[in-house]
């Protein structure tokens, strides 16, 4: 199962440098039966973009509560066993947990399949974003405007290989 981790560049550095995604328990987005139902399509594409917009957020979430990270957000994605990324039932109705599971333990660097991160462009509107993320969740339609601008960026696509470049 192809599974999205939402990191943070800090986040993908220490990956490189441990040869693993962790530590665990990791939290990260796939196509779940929760995320087929919500988004409502069959097409796998799709629904595989929609996973990563969910773990693109998660991101965001992460360059928020670390100021000293830079300002893009990464995402991951991994191949795993089906049985290792696991959706909880309880939060299967929480419209923020949508495609969300956990995985338990590490996943070996080896077992990623890209990496998808912010171009230099959306630096701004992702610092605005994160700058914004709190009053968004407490209603603000002004400030979910300004979150909402991060996602109108779509994430480049890069080998595994780059890693040690993007991480430089």
């Amino acid at each position: 199962m192809r599974v999205y981790v939402p990191l943070t560049l800090p986040g993908l550095a220490a990956a490189h440098k441990a040869g693993e995604v962790g530590p665990a328990p990791l939290h990260a987005y796939a196509v779940t039966p929760a995320l087929r139902e919500w988004y409502v399509s069959d097409d796998i594409e799709e629904l595989e973009y929609a996973a990563l917009s969910r773990a693109a957020q998660a991101s965001l979430r992460r360059i928020a509560a670390d100021p000293e990270a830079p300002r893009k957000r990464v995402v991951v994605a991994v191949d795993v066993p089906d049985k290792d990324a696991v959706a909880d039932p309880d939060r299967g109705l929480d419209q923020s947990a949508v495609g969300e599971v956990r995985l338990a333990s590490a996943v070996p660097l080896s077992k990623a399949a890209a990496v998808h991160m912010d171009a230099d462009e959306a630096e701004a509107d992702v610092t605005a974003a994160a700058a914004a993320l709190g009053a968004a969740d407490h209603g603000d339609d002004d400030a979910q405007f300004t979150v909402d601008g991060a996602e109108d960026h779509e994430l480049l696509w890069f080998a595994t290989q780059e890693i040690p470049t993007i991480v430089g």
